[in-house]
């Protein structure tokens, strides 16, 4: 048909009788539809030209005129505007139409298909003969209909969309296989009137995958290794990578790594025990069932890869795999599991690559895809093996500090005390638990002269082994230090000139070790209980204070003075304070990990829980701690729980005697006298009791002699030591010293040193006590 042929003719009636082919291409309506009509009905459609010129409004580029049919009537023919604008416009909308890659879809004012393009057939999923009057989301069957739908609804008003991403489908039951990016655009008379959308549509499938290749990378980046748990950390990756690159995603960690010991080289990592460490199918809503089957092995199963599998030679050769997977594949036979659960699964698509790190094998991850989605491509075996690479510095990370925190916590469980210490005024327990960033919290309890016993917690700021090892040097020293009878306050402040020459000795390492530019600081809390004045010395450095139960169930936080950290420079001095504590109640030490300290807000409710726990003087205190960990409902992370537990006991009146004595040469006599009655009615062993004459004849020789009255003697018996205080108001300390050959005197400290293992002084109110503690077997009828 030649180019000045009429698109079409309508009669004196007003009906359609001629429809080129230029025509249905121009108005999308095929010549069975038209021929024949009215052409107001057609104009009441809006999907062709008017057919009268002289009463209706005529289309940019085309005209109207009248001419004689072959019948001699007159007939109106529609033609395409010669010349000028209107034939350009309208030759570039035909190029268009015929050559874009584009796909375009015109839809009418009832937003239906009156025109498409061949592109935009090609992306459909409806017969060529079928597609006119559907919408587009019937055209194009995408996954999730309503954004299209909307989109095509809003452009009518004048609202456009740009790049409006679309999935659909490739088949009616598919999932979705091709992305297309939408654009609408606004169809208007010459009177600015809407009739109709125009949409483009754009496959940006392959830019698509490169996006979520991407994406996905980042998400990897932020979101795997946020702790420093091997196995969390190969959960994390597989949680990240579905379902936008894997359908399912299974994490085989080497056994060894999850322990924290060095990765096996390739070459010997075949044979290697690897541990199920993560699985991940999609979600519910990307498959044809409500639920996933598991994967052929559970999630912590230890075994070793066959050989003759991609999976044992990946591990082998550290290169990754992409493998389409068929049901008669040779290497499925070795594993009949697998090869059952991925026919399950409809598996088409695996890669398979190693989490490798300098040449050594921490794992395997194996990425899957199923029917429905598309198979991987040479391009996502780079992706694999990004995200593998960034996987595996996590694990090597997590593994390094696991091994950190196992060496520390050894250490540390080395450098405490093995048990608790049960005494006959005081009974002990504790709770320690390690943090996932700790290492420095201790506890300890010692037993001082005159049946006393020192409570100490405390923890060092930072953590691994660095910080056991300071939280041991500083237990070593405050048991140096607790052995000379120090006051509380007095032996915090020592500790802290300790603290501060441990600090200095880090100052002066080299300035690349970490512990060059890391600061010495921790809190400490000592306190000294005496079973005779029911009194506990309390002093602290920077740590919380205790909680105190007492035997009817009341908990409360004395108001305690809290000094400065150890390791500062020019603090506030340390003071103490008393706390009278009733038979039977239950002093809490504990560290500011443990939820005890919880914030102010809910510190009520934690008194009340722990005096729900801890004030049943019925049970153990074993139990108690026990009872404590139970209700602990968050895990420790930052820093030691530690929890220590102290009930008073009445101390036994028949376990103690003292006596006044005169200041006189008569009172070394009365206090042998006194001893040696004591100690008979006690059954202590002759020899034992013979020494003990010796040693109270001694110490109240050297109090009369040298020191004030007033002078009392003091004995102790808690089976199996016994001690001999004596007391005087005198405040010069005895000094041992080796007599010559010629002296007189000189010799009674040294006797008394020979005598009892262990002896000392301490410094009260009201004088001094100069004490010895011996070692005796009690008698088997008395035990």
């Amino acid at each position: 048909m030649a180019r000045d042929d009429p698109l079409l003719i309508v009669d004196a009636e007003g009906v359609v009788v001629r429809w080129s082919a230029r025509a249905a291409t121009l108005f999308g309506r095929r010549a069975e539809d038209v021929l024949g009509r009215q052409a107001a009905d057609l104009l009441r459609d809006r999907r062709v030209a008017p057919a009268s010129a002289d009463r209706l409004q005529v289309p940019p580029g085309l005209t109207v005129g009248a001419e004689t049919g072959e019948d001699g009537s007159v007939v109106w023919a529609v033609r395409a505007s010669s010349g000028g604008e209107g034939q350009t416009d309208g030759a570039a909308l035909e190029a268009l139409f015929r050559e874009s890659p584009v796909g375009l879809f015109v839809l009418d004012a009832d937003l239906r298909l009156v025109r498409v393009n061949q592109a935009g057939r090609a992306m459909s999923t409806v017969a060529v003969e079928e597609i006119l009057g559907l919408t587009l989301s019937e055209i194009l069957a995408p996954a999730e209909p309503e954004p299209v739908d909307r989109m095509v609804r809003e452009a009518l008003p004048g609202r456009l969309s740009r790049d409006t991403l679309l999935r659909v489908r490739a088949g009616p039951e598919q999932a979705p296989t091709t992305v297309l990016s939408l654009a609408s655009f606004r169809l208007e008379d010459a009177g600015g009137q809407a009739i109709g959308v125009a949409i483009s549509a754009t496959d940006v499938t392959c830019q698509d995958r490169i996006r979520t290749r991407l994406r996905v990378a980042d998400a990897v980046r932020d979101r795997v290794g946020t702790t420093l748990d091997v196995v969390t950390t190969c959960q994390e990756l597989a949680d990240t990578v579905v379902p936008e690159f894997a359908d399912i995603v299974v994490v085989d960690v080497v056994e060894s790594v999850v322990c924290g010991e060095d990765p096996p080289l390739g070459q010997t990592a075949r044979t290697t025990p690897l541990r199920r460490a993560a699985f991940r199918g999609r979600d519910s809503a990307w498959t044809h069932d409500d639920a996933f089957a598991a994967p052929a092995y559970p999630v912590g199963d230890v075994r070793s890869m066959p050989a003759r599998t991609p999976f044992a030679q990946s591990l082998v050769d550290l290169r990754p795999r992409l493998i389409s997977v068929r049901p008669d594949a040779p290497w499925l036979a070795a594993e009949p599991e697998r090869a059952e659960v991925l026919r399950a699964w409809d598996a088409r698509s695996l890669i398979v690559t190693p989490l490798a790190l300098h040449g050594g094998v921490l794992g395997l991850v194996s990425f899957y895809r199923v029917a429905g989605t598309p198979a991987y491509v040479e391009e996502d075996v780079d992706t694999a093996l990004s995200l593998a690479s960034r996987a595996a510095v996590c694990v090597d990370n997590a593994r390094r500090f696991t091994r950190e925190h196992t060496v520390a916590a050894t250490l540390q469980r080395r450098l405490l005390p093995p048990g608790p210490t049960t005494g006959i005024a005081l009974e002990t327990a504790h709770l320690h638990l390690l943090g996932t960033e700790g290492g420095g919290g201790w506890f300890d309890t010692i037993a001082l002269s005159g049946s006393r016993t020192a409570l100490v917690i405390g923890e060092v700021a930072g953590r691994g082994i660095q910080a056991a090892a300071t939280m041991g040097q500083l237990r070593t020293a405050i048991r140096s230090l607790a052995a000379l009878d120090f006051e509380p306050d007095d032996l915090l402040a020592r500790l802290n000139d300790i603290a501060l020459f441990l600090a200095d000795e880090r100052a002066d390492l080299p300035s690349g070790d970490p512990l060059h530019r890391r600061r010495l600081t921790a809190s400490c809390l000592y306190a000294v209980y005496d079973p005779f004045t029911l009194r506990c010395t309390v002093a602290c450095a920077g740590h919380p204070g205790p909680l105190i139960i007492e035997p009817d169930g009341a908990v409360h936080r004395p108001d305690l003075h809290r000094g400065p950290v150890l390791g500062t420079e020019g603090g506030t001095p340390f003071a103490t304070s008393s706390l009278r504590l009733a038979e039977g109640s239950v002093l809490a030490l504990h560290s500011a990990a443990m939820p005890v300290s919880a914030s102010a807000s809910a510190r009520a409710g934690v008194l009340e829980s722990l005096s729900s726990v801890l004030a049943d003087p019925s049970r153990p205190l074993a139990e108690l701690c026990d009872e404590v960990l139970y209700t602990l409902r968050e895990p420790v992370e930052r820093g030691d729980a530690v929890l220590l537990l102290a009930r008073t006991r009445p101390f036994p009146a028949d376990r103690v005697a003292s006596w006044e004595l005169d200041c006189d040469s008569r009172a070394p006599e009365a206090a042998r006298a006194h001893a040696r009655r004591q100690l008979r009615a006690w059954r202590v062993p002759a020899d034992t009791a013979y020494e003990t004459e010796l040693i109270t004849s001694e110490l109240v020789t050297n109090a009369v002699l040298y020191g004030a009255p007033e002078v009392s003697l003091r004995l102790i018996n808690s089976p199996p030591r016994l001690t001999c205080e004596v007391h005087d108001s005198g405040g010069a300390a005895p000094r041992l010293r080796h007599a010559r050959a010629g002296d007189e005197g000189g010799r009674g400290l040294f006797i008394v040193s020979q005598l009892a293992p262990a002896w000392g002084v301490r410094y009260t109110d009201d004088g001094k006590a100069v004490w010895t503690e011996q070692h005796y077997e009690q008698p088997a009828a008395d035990r």
